[in-house]
């Protein structure tokens, strides 16, 4: 009857930080003294002055995690880079809305008036004030210039999402709540 492991196939390392008593004198400090060495031939048993180093010999999939965890470093992005990335997707955003607003116009479900034509009460969705509508077209000139026409879409919806994502994550960063995406 089997009561666990045997010690026939039983391997053992002995593992020390006293280099100065246990380690080869005036030599490789991870190797045994000569005097002990003996005692420690492979594949039964071995030297070590470094658990760590004894573990991953051992498994080297053992500590993986481990290291990574204590050792992983991250490099964060400067403020003036997520500023700027910020700002380019602030303006694909404002831009892209702006096409969907023109569209409308064009179509003619979405209209441009005078002041004297403009509902503030009750407010009306369907209307652009015609002042307001110059500066837009502006600002418009104005991103494509800054931008470049070729970064300013059109996007499919997966890339729209991106964008969209892109924007609230970087917000949230600087201290925004999630799904701040106005423009």
């Amino acid at each position: 009857m089997s009561r666990g492991p045997t010690l026939k196939n039983a391997r053992f390392a002995f593992v020390t930080h006293n280099i100065k008593d246990f380690s080869e004198p005036n030599g490789d400090r991870r190797l045994p003294h000569p005097d002990l060495a003996p005692l420690f031939a492979a594949p039964k048993s071995s030297y070590w002055i470094s658990l760590l180093d004894t573990l991953k010999d051992i498994d080297p999939d053992l500590l993986a995690d481990h290291d990574a965890e204590f050792n992983y470093s991250p490099q964060f992005r400067r403020l003036s880079e997520i500023l700027e990335a910020e700002h380019l997707l602030f303006r694909q955003v404002w831009y892209n809305r702006h096409w969907n607003l023109q569209s409308k116009i064009e179509d003619d479900t979405h209209h441009v008036v005078p002041e004297s034509e403009y509902s503030r009460s009750p407010y009306r969705q369907d209307q652009t004030l015609d002042t307001v509508w110059v500066g837009a077209l502006t600002a418009a000139k104005r991103t494509e210039d800054e931008v470049g026409i070729e970064n300013l879409g059109p996007w499919d919806d997966f890339e729209w999402g991106m964008i969209n994502g892109k924007l609230s994550a970087l917000r949230w960063v600087m201290g925004d709540e999630w799904d701040m995406l106005d423009t």
